[in-house]
C-alpha cells in the first residue's frame, strides 16, 4: 500500500478544471497507473480526497495498492520545474496501528440512505442533509470499521448534543457530468474532523485501504490520520 500526497497550484487553468469535477479528477487519479488497478486481495483499492486548508493551500491525498505517477498532474495543475509528489509505503504504518490507540482523523464522505416517499414505491438513495443525520451516518459505521469516536468529557459539552470529539464541516453538494451523455450527477459530500480510538485493529485496517460509505470514485471513503 502507498500513501500519496499532491499539491495543486489554484492559480493554473488546469487544476481549476480538476478541482471543479470530481468526475474529472477520478480520470486523473486512475490515470496515475500504467494498469488500471483492481482490488487488491483484502479489498484495498483506489482512494482519493481533496483537502483545503487554513493556509489556502489544496492538496490530492491517494492511497491504494499501486505506486502512482503524478506526472501529468504535475505538468496540468501543478508547479512543473519546482513542485512534484510525495509517496510513502503505507504498509509499515498500518502495521503498527494497535487496539487502544488513539488518533486524530480526517474522513470526507457521502453519508446517504435508503428511502421512499410511498410504500409502494422502490427505496432510493437519498442524502443526508441534516447536520444531526449527518453526524449519526458516521456513528452507525464506526463499529464495523473497527473504532468509536472519543466522547467529550461531561464538562467540555457544550450542549446535550455536543458529545463527541467530532466536527462536520466544508457540507458540499457538487453537480458534474458523468459520461459520454454528460449525465447530470449530484452528490452531498462532508469532511469529518474528530478523535478516534482503535477497537479492532484489523477491521481498522480494512477501512483505512477499503474506504467507507459510497461515491469513492469522486473522493469520499479515505480516512487518515494523524498524532493527536
Amino acid at each position: 500500500m502507498h500513501l500519496t500526497r499532491f499539491r495543486f497550484n489554484t492559480a493554473r487553468v488546469g487544476a481549476r478544471r480538476l478541482l471543479s469535477s470530481p468526475q474529472a479528477l477520478h480520470a486523473a487519479v486512475m490515470s496515475s497507473f500504467a494498469d488500471v488497478p483492481v482490488p487488491a486481495g483484502d479489498g484495498a483499492r483506489v482512494l482519493w480526497r481533496i483537502d483545503r486548508d487554513s493556509a489556502a493551500e489544496t492538496r490530492l491525498f491517494m492511497v491504494g495498492p499501486d505506486k502512482p505517477d503524478l506526472t501529468h498532474l504535475v505538468e496540468q495543475a501543478g508547479w512543473p520545474t519546482t513542485g512534484g509528489w510525495e509517496t510513502y509505503d503505507y504498509g509499515p504504518f498500518l502495521s503498527r496501528l494497535a487496539t487502544g490507540d488513539q488518533w486524530a482523523f480526517r474522513l470526507t464522505a457521502n453519508p446517504v440512505h435508503t428511502a421512499r416517499r410511498k410504500d409502494d414505491e422502490p427505496t432510493k438513495v437519498t442524502a443526508h442533509v441534516g447536520l444531526r443525520h449527518q453526524r449519526d451516518w458516521l456513528l452507525k459505521r464506526q463499529e464495523n470499521a473497527g473504532f468509536r469516536v472519543v466522547e467529550k468529557t461531561p464538562e467540555r459539552r457544550l450542549m446535550v448534543e455536543d458529545q463527541y470529539e467530532l466536527t462536520v464541516r466544508d457540507r458540499r453538494r457538487l453537480t458534474f457530468g458523468k459520461g459520454e451523455q454528460r449525465q447530470q450527477v449530484t452528490l452531498v459530500t462532508v469532511t469529518f474532523d474528530g478523535r478516534l480510538e482503535i477497537l479492532d485493529a484489523e477491521a481498522f485496517r480494512r477501512a483505512l485501504v477499503r474506504g467507507i460509505g459510497k461515491a469513492k470514485a469522486y473522493g469520499c471513503g479515505l480516512l487518515t490520520l494523524a498524532e493527536v
